[in-house]
């Protein structure tokens, strides 16, 4: 926390938003225009668009088009705040609402291939603005600094009046606005997996609610107070950083799942002896559920589980306990069990490449075998106690 508050403390003396006369050191109003209120309202512009990127695009683009009032205005707008690009991006942004407002009384089922592509079209927008529309931010901040980096520092004569090292300035900034920006990025769409793994869609409108209603609060606020939105927008930003583990993991979870059902991976994969990659799916040691990583065994035979942190941080080792493991084939996915005490525990989440493939992984893995697991084995479990599979005598 102490390392997060630095930063953000960093973030703000450096783009002038302590600045003397900037919109923190007395009241802003809606309008005003000094370096720390333009400031202000991109810090809450960035956190926007990162809690939906196609509609915080579009809707920035299209209030910059409004705003300009000549053909030399409109000449010099950036692309997302050209009719090419907001007009065609908000109707996407319609589609998917009436989708969720008709939802409703569609089953879950049926909804859930338009659920998967937003969730891509999500992912794909977040991509495209942290590539395009975050430096544009960036660039904003620098030139509400008051046109030179000598503002950034506080000074406006003498040699720091003269020097350019508006290079230093955007070194600074723009790593840590793409910092804010993933975090929340992480978080909004976290909120989209669960909308593709919810079954009910009434519990699927209320999470699309949950992360439209915090975009607007961070609008409004943003129009009414430059410094009233900001220190908001701080609040989200640090809200989604403690969340952005759990938000990442299950965003690669639910985005692999995504990707390996629509392109059918599992008709070009094959479990391997030197080791198969999935989830975990419960805490271990301290090693979070749905940590992706690669089961295989040690020179003892034991099973192990080699894991990055973020996926490319430094490779750490979970050695699994001894007992007696099984590949639950499950009616969505599968999954590796242990039995504890006389009962099943899901210990790994495979992948959908997995499915069809229960026995060739148990063989491969060196496991006992392969047995119903989730939906399956309550269909097992119920068909055994009516006597549906018992055959003739």
């Amino acid at each position: 926390m102490k390392r997060l508050a630095t930063v953000i403390f960093l973030f703000a003396l450096v783009t002038g938003v302590f600045q003397p006369g900037s919109a923190w050191a007395g009241t802003a109003a809606p309008g005003d225009k000094s370096p720390g209120a333009s400031v202000a309202t991109a810090i809450s512009t960035v956190t926007g668009v990162a809690i939906s990127p196609l509609l915080g695009t579009a809707a920035v683009g299209c209030y910059k088009y409004m705003g300009a009032k000549t053909e030399k205005d409109k000449a010099a707008l950036p692309w997302f705040a050209r009719p090419y690009f907001f007009i065609p991006a908000g109707l996407v942004v319609c589609l998917c609402a009436l989708k969720d407002v008709f939802g409703i009384a569609i089953p879950g089922p049926l909804k859930k291939p338009f659920d998967a592509m937003e969730t891509v079209e999500h992912k794909v927008s977040g991509l495209v603005a942290a590539g395009a529309f975050v430096p544009f931010i960036a660039s904003v901040f620098h030139g509400a600094s008051g046109g030179g980096s000598s503002a950034l520092l506080g000074s406006g004569h003498g040699f720091l009046a003269s020097a350019d090292i508006s290079w230093l300035y955007n070194l600074l900034i723009l790593p840590v606005a793409w910092v804010a920006y993933f975090i929340v990025f992480l978080a909004s769409n976290a909120i989209n997996i669960l909308i593709l793994l919810s079954p009910f869609s009434t519990v699927d409108a209320a999470l699309k609610s949950f992360p439209l209603f915090i975009l607007s609060t961070v609008t409004v606020s943003a129009f009414a107070n430059p410094m009233v939105g900001a220190a908001w927008a701080i609040i989200i930003i640090c809200i989604a950083w403690f969340v952005s583990g759990w938000s990442f993991r299950l965003s690669h979870l639910g985005m692999m799942f995504v990707w390996e059902q629509f392109t059918f991976a599992k008709t070009r994969f094959e479990p391997r002896k030197d080791g198969d990659y999935m989830f975990l799916g419960r805490p271990m040691e301290k090693v979070p559920t749905r940590t992706y990583g690669k089961l295989e065994r040690d020179d003892k035979g034991g099973l192990i589980f080699h894991y990055r942190p973020w996926l490319f941080l430094p490779q750490r080792t979970l050695v699994l306990p001894k007992g007696q493991y099984y590949v639950g084939h499950g009616m969505f996915y599968s999954e590796i069990e242990i039995e504890e005490n006389g009962e099943n525990r899901m210990l790994f989440i495979l992948p959908p490449r997995y499915r069809g493939h229960e026995e060739t992984l148990s063989t491969a893995q060196g496991l006992l075998g392969v047995r119903p697991a989730g939906l399956l084995a309550a269909f097992a479990w119920l068909r055994d106690r009516l006597g549906l599979g018992a055959s003739a005598a």
